[in-house]
């Protein structure tokens, strides 16, 4: 059996671990895990409990007679009330309201009486899996680690499904891996004592969104201010982005209030229409303690950057390696600058906004003001009267939704947003260049999808919602796994539980209007950042990046297809790539639709590289 990735533990904020049972059995399956480097944490019996890889201020330990609980991530926990909490364990639900009780974000394990329970964030940031390797059951939380030890190849089926763009809920959430089973961000998994059998339990639901505003944005402050001090309340140097938008802007100023002395970088567009440096300078004016680094726009890398020189081992494909050369450039000076963590404002567009999708029940529960709204909304997003009507009017459920989207799969995407802004979500699409058994096998498994699936919520609103957090996690998680990889650790408290729950607790019809950009953090925010930069109602796209990235990277993206792993499997024409690469201006291409086709030959060629071998191919079933 290989180890867990030794590539994947080279920094602080990249904590990955096994976890095994009480049992003779599961200690023989975790002494193949422990090699050079590894740390490992045992029960009460002595018997292996958690191997992998992680530091000291990533993890807090305690043991109580039979009980033992782990907090491995960020969270300002103290062991000794760990410790407490272990020695009234009576049975492993009640770690559910543990887990709610604590800020940051964490993986949670508890053992009871040979019994384990593991779970990960409802955020989906941190996850879950588990497999059956040689007669035991092993829980972790990289998959790959599992697949290595199994000595499983990707099932072909599942890269078809990410070649979907994009690949709808719950499709995104499994495991690329035959025999690894991916554990949904709401749920736990438990494992019993004879090391065996396992089941899922849920340990976390949306709260209903009903709190008015007005009562909204002190328990919303309290929980990002929160969530901002579990990385700085230890001190020493931080980082923040200082994009000039509210949501990095808001990070910054909170960050700011902290034992810690911020350095905050802004990166200016390359678009002479980009305001964030004007903006980010109107909000360090009120920041005389933090110093400000500006840097060089035209040494920002564009999108599409290195995307043959990309090695991290990365458990499945991410469409975050468009940007990676990007996220991570600035993290070196920074560092060097002594910052210990770096905090993003990733995630507030997903938490301080919400979907129009919420106006399907509320044009049903409160008509007069939705119509009023949706007249608003269609002015903001330009949506056709006869596409918003058609939209409003449709109340197919989740399944079927998904059942007849498997039979469009080939259909140009639509013009408007309309269907997507007040629907379950963007209808799936297939491109030219992917192959007539990739499609059978994505239709295949959309279908499947359909006969059981249920959406993340009823309400189409919060199903959206949890959606939207759930992919840009997926994201997030393996741009975490890069950036520890550089020394300097990211972080990005919008997407913590108890910030994500404070939102979502809010009546929707306050959190989105056309009249308002974002009146949750706006009013959260009221007192901490600076009246004049609570005003701006704008985001920068840098969507000039991105075209100049893919006419500057041409003969990368030309080199990616010359020997496509996709291709060797069947699930892409190579010729119609290269034939696009050389034509970078081609219709459609401006916007994302190669991503997720990008992701998915850099991800195998990243697995290729680290198991040492290139990949024949693994046959269509």
């Amino acid at each position: 059996m290989t180890p867990l990735h030794a590539s994947a533990g080279t920094g602080p904020g990249d904590a990955h671990f096994a976890v095994f049972t009480d049992s003779e059995d599961a200690a023989a399956v975790a002494r193949s895990f422990a090699r050079p480097g590894c740390r490992t944490v045992n029960h009460p019996s002595g018997r292996p409990w958690l191997v992998g890889h992680w530091h000291d201020d990533e993890a807090v330990t305690a043991q109580a007679g039979d009980a033992a609980l782990a907090v491995i991530g960020c969270c300002p926990v103290e062991a000794d009330e760990l410790r407490r909490r272990a020695a009234r364990l009576r049975d492993l639900a009640e770690t559910e309201a543990l887990a709610r009780s604590l800020t940051g974000s964490f993986h949670l394990v508890a053992a009871l009486d040979g019994r384990i329970r593991v779970q990960g964030t409802a955020s989906g940031l941190r996850l879950v899996f588990h497999a059956e390797i040689a007669g035991v059951r092993v829980a972790a939380t990289r998959a790959d680690t599992l697949a290595d030890a199994l000595g499983v190849d990707p099932d072909p089926g599942e890269l078809a499904v990410r070649l979907l763009w994009p690949a709808p809920h719950p499709l995104y959430e499994t495991s690329l891996w035959p025999a690894v089973t991916a554990v949904p961000p709401q749920d736990a998994v438990i494992v019993a004592a004879d090391g065996r059998t396992a089941r899922h339990a849920r340990w976390w639901t949306p709260p209903e969104p009903v709190v008015p505003l007005a009562e909204a944005a002190v328990p919303v402050r309290t929980a990002l201010r929160e969530a901002v001090d579990a990385r700085t309340r230890r001190g020493g140097v931080v980082s923040c982005d200082l994009s000039g938008g509210l949501d990095s802007t808001s990070v910054c100023f909170l960050a700011d209030r902290s034992p810690a002395r911020v350095v905050a970088g802004t990166w200016p567009g390359r678009d002479p229409a980009d305001t964030d440096l004007y903006w980010a300078e109107q909000a360090a004016r009120h920041l005389p303690d933090v110093e400000h680094v500006v840097w060089d726009a035209d040494a920002s890398p564009l999108v599409y950057d290195d995307l043959l020189g990309i090695d991290d081992v990365l458990d499945e494909p991410t469409i975050g390696v468009m940007d990676r050369s990007r996220a991570l450039h600035h993290l070196p000076a920074l560092a060097a600058r002594g910052s210990r963590v770096h905090l993003t404002g990733i995630g507030g567009d997903h938490v301080a906004w919400c979907s129009e999708a919420y106006y399907h029940r509320l044009l049903r529960t409160r008509p007069l003001y939705a119509l009023r709204q949706l007249r608003g909304f269609r002015a903001l997003w330009q949506w056709p009267l006869g596409d918003t009507v058609r939209a409003l009017a449709d109340s197919r459920p989740y399944g079927r939704w998904l059942a007849d989207a498997a039979g469009r799969l080939r259909e140009p995407t639509a013009s408007s947003s309309v269907a997507t802004g007040l629907g379950w979500g963007t209808a799936p699409r297939l491109f030219d260049w992917v192959t007539a058994d990739a499609e059978r096998l994505a239709r295949r498994a959309l279908l499947a999808a359909a006969a059981t699936a249920t959406p993340l919520h009823p309400d189409r609103g919060m199903h959206a919602d949890l959606e939207q957090i759930r992919s840009t996690t997926r994201v997030i998680r393996q741009w975490d796994h890069m950036a520890a990889r550089t020394g300097l650790p990211m972080a990005s408290p919008f997407l913590d539980d108890r910030v994500i729950e404070a939102c979502l607790a809010v009546r929707p019809a306050e959190r989105v209007t056309p009249f308002r950009y974002k009146p949750v953090l706006t009013a959260a925010m009221s007192g901490v950042v600076p009246e004049p930069c609570l005003r701006r109602t704008t985001k920068a796209t840098a969507s000039m990046d991105a075209a100049n990235g893919l006419r500057e990277h041409r003969a990368d993206l030309l080199a990616l297809w010359e020997d496509s792993r996709l291709e060797r499997l069947g699930l892409v024409d190579g010729a119609e790539l290269r034939r696009l690469a050389r034509r970078p201006a081609s219709p459609g291409l401006s916007s994302a639709i190669l991503y997720s086709t990008i992701a998915a030959e850099v991800w195998l060629r990243g697995l290729s590289h680290a198991r040492g071998t290139p990949r024949t191919g693994i046959p269509l079933p």
